[in-house]
């Protein structure tokens, strides 16, 4: 039977609105509307000469897999509501897992697995799932932290056979019957997405149908994104939004892991074998893929759009970009967070056009205007809860103080985190308003420039320095690769102190750059009181961007490098 819908347009486009709630109704409608294009492409191996061997699913296929699995599934007891955590590959094997919950009304639950033991062991417990599907040795977890897996009732194993533990491969029944939906609303619950925990154990966001459905609305309007393109997404999530906007999801050569380790030469590969259009994906990859491309002098004429998100992108990328893209495709820096993505966007091209109007590194960074149906707010700094909106904390234009963001697709609570619900969320009647947790303001044409994380500002005698400006500042420096500002001592007195990395290859008299990053420091009135600067081999960053700088852990470094000075 076939699926009725309605249409209306978007900007330029025609666009499809498949009715109902459930977001993996999208994925029926792909199957029917373009059962052979590809849903799904991954390397396997190379053959004799050396060529990539690519496998593909289609929509029909993934659609067919996932029912396939829906139906194995309900039947071995797993139920609408129930939480599920999945640890299985990105690709196809999450993909179509994904669906089949979906389908069902279950609740995935997407976790880093490479978040440390200890972390891991809480973000379980606090997402206390019901049900686990992933590879054996995921359920290792099940012996060495059985009091964060109490609540699993139901154990899958996607891969050899375990004691105890279902196998996915038997669940997945032959039936040829077409799997029913479950009826859900758009505010029930759809999945449990985990932060970075780039300032802290990483936050289970929980999602309902209707903030992904909000969230696929806007990445087709504000990026203008058609069916029929081809996707390379560096974060595994972004497979579900693709299908929902018939786009083929090709799932690179990367451990998602470790994004900055990436083979630029098999990325390159990839994506002129496939065609790739568009890709959303961590600055840290484009850092080695734009310098191998510019060492080997190639181009990559096929993409249409880079999407970099996770930690703050650097001018100099998006200028390497536009000399390895083809025009009119550019760069985009969407801006936001696991609980409200995207706030704000802008091209790379406006990025270098905003640093051209303001080109004192003490601007920050500009992050774009806010993409429509998101409202944006700076109101004061403070460290404490906020019970009640109100619109008279707003601050001006030009003063900086904390983002806040209203809109349908801001989440509305963490997991098993009542404090740290409260802290990040303000009630406005029926909808919420998301403290960020980034400092920025706005400018007078209503761009929005950040300014840093709100915990990892340095509160000193004198009073607040802001990551942001300070640490592009002293990345001027030609021997620095990236630089962090970090403080030392208690809140309100705290000693400021740029740790910086440096460049690859660059050789510099430490004596030398000490003295010349001193005399940066002495030509703003903002950063004149900085005088200690220590040198790091290589700064710790998250394990989802490979960019986000772990400033807490360089601060607890430091602090033991000036004791051994003194």
């Amino acid at each position: 039977m076939g699926i009725r819908v309605h249409t209306n347009r978007v900007g330029n486009h025609v666009v499809v609105e498949v009715p109902g709630a459930n977001v993996a109704r999208y994925l029926p409608w792909m199957a029917q509307m373009r059962p052979e294009q590809t849903a799904v492409v991954s390397g396997v191996g190379r053959d004799r000469a050396g060529r990539v061997i690519y496998r593909r699913q289609s929509f029909a296929g993934l659609h067919a897999a996932s029912d396939r699995l829906a139906w194995g599934l309900t039947a071995y007891g797993l139920q609408r509501g129930m939480r599920v955590l999945l640890m299985v590959p990105a690709g196809a094997p999450l993909i179509t897992l994904t669906f089949a919950l979906l389908k069902a009304g279950c609740v995935p639950i997407l976790i880093d697995p490479a978040m440390g033991r200890r972390n891991l062991a809480q973000c379980i417990a606090e997402a206390a799932p019901e049900a686990l599907i992933g590879v054996p040795r995921a359920h290792l977890l099940r012996l060495i932290a059985p009091r964060a897996c109490a609540t699993i009732r139901k154990a899958i194993v996607a891969g050899p056979a375990l004691p105890g533990a279902a196998s996915l491969r038997e669940l997945e029944l032959p039936i040829g019957a077409p799997f029913q939906l479950a009826e859900v609303t758009p505010e029930d619950p759809a999945a449990i997405v985990f932060t970075s925990g780039s300032t802290g154990i990483p936050k289970g966001v929980l999602y309902t149908h209707g903030m992904f459905e909000a969230q696929i609305h806007t990445l087709r309007e504000v990026f203008g994104i058609e069916p029929g393109e081809i996707e390379m997404p560096a974060f595994p999530l972004f497979a579900l939004f693709n299908v929902a906007l018939g786009v083929t999801s090709a799932i690179p050569p990367i451990d998602p892991t470790r994004p900055a380790q990436c083979d630029p030469a098999a990325v390159v590969e990839f994506i002129r074998d496939l065609g790739v259009t568009s890709t959303f994906g961590s600055p840290a990859i484009w850092e080695r893929v734009t310098a191998y491309c510019e060492t080997n002098q190639i181009k990559l004429p096929s993409l249409r759009r880079v999407l970099m998100a996770g930690a703050p992108v650097p001018a100099h990328l998006h200028e390497r970009l536009h000399r390895i893209l083809t025009p009119p495709a550019d760069s985009y820096t969407p801006y936001g967070a696991t609980e409200a993505l995207p706030v704000t966007s802008i091209s790379g091209r406006e990025v270098l056009a905003a640093r051209a109007e303001y080109p004192s590194p003490l601007a920050g960074t500009c992050v774009g205007r806010p993409v429509n149906g998101v409202q944006v707010a700076i109101i004061p700094i403070s460290d404490e809860p906020i019970a009640a909106w109100d619109n008279a904390r707003c601050l001006p234009v030009g003063v900086v103080g904390e983002i806040c963001v209203s809109g349908p697709a801001v989440t509305r609570m963490y997991v098993g985190r009542p404090q740290a619900t409260a802290l990040a969320k303000i009630g406005d009647g029926e909808r919420i308003w998301h403290r960020m947790g980034d400092l920025g303001y706005f400018d007078e044409v209503g761009r929005l420039w950040f300014y840093g994380r709100k915990s990892q500002r340095v509160i000193t005698a004198r009073g607040p320095l802001f990551t942001e400006p300070v640490e592009l500042l002293f990345n001027q420096h030609p021997a620095v690769a990236r630089s962090a500002l970090v403080g030392i001592g208690p809140a309100g007195a705290q000693v400021p102190v740029v740790v910086v990395e440096l460049r690859r290859g660059v050789s510099i008299r430490r004596a030398q750059l000490l003295t010349e990053l001193r005399q940066l420091a002495a030509t703003t009135e903002m950063t004149a009181m900085i005088q200690e600067f220590l040198i790091h081999p290589s700064f710790p960053v998250d394990i989802r961007h490979n960019a986000k700088i772990f400033r807490e852990q360089l601060a607890k470094w430091a602090a033991r490098q000036l004791c051994k000075v003194e």
